[in-house]
């Protein structure tokens, strides 16, 4: 694990890599940013299962933030005014709200734009189907979620 946090996305999600870009491009967080089909998952302590299930903020000490928790990480690490609402994302109870949005969107991405039916699908039945692997942390917990 190296000395910058890790962002791992589903790169074969339009919706996903769009949103993901977007965020480089304009909110310019302070990470390395991988679609876990290309990550070393098993280096980053998560599995494929929990890599495919949400967006992860990997901390250089190994803890694993996911879903809407990763977000704000994300937020948090970006200069300007982007911390405020990173900040506000892990407050009780805007931290519950955003856990239930994110799991709405994210269990809908192949809904939203960019979005496409392989988004829908689980990974091992999309198109080019086949990478990945890993160990898995925090699982089941209430920031757990895509």
């Amino acid at each position: 694990m190296g000395t910058r946090p890790v962002l791992v996305y589903d790169g074969d999600c339009g919706f996903c890599t769009t949103s993901v870009r977007c965020a480089e491009k304009y909110v310019r967080p302070h990470c390395d940013v991988v679609a876990w089909q290309f990550a070393d998952l098993e280096a980053l302590g998560v599995t494929q299962e929990r890599a495919e299930h949400e967006l992860l903020w990997i901390a250089p000490g190994g803890t694993v933030h996911g879903g809407a928790q990763a977000v704000a990480k994300l937020l948090l690490s970006a200069r300007g005014g982007w911390a405020v609402p990173g900040a506000v994302l892990t407050l009780p109870p805007v931290r519950w709200v955003a856990h239930g949005l994110y799991r709405m969107v994210a269990d809908n991405r192949h809904r939203m734009p960019g979005g496409t039916a392989a988004c829908a699908l689980p990974a091992g039945r999309r198109p080019g189907a086949g990478a990945g692997a890993g160990a898995d942390t925090e699982a089941g917990r209430p920031n757990a979620g895509r």
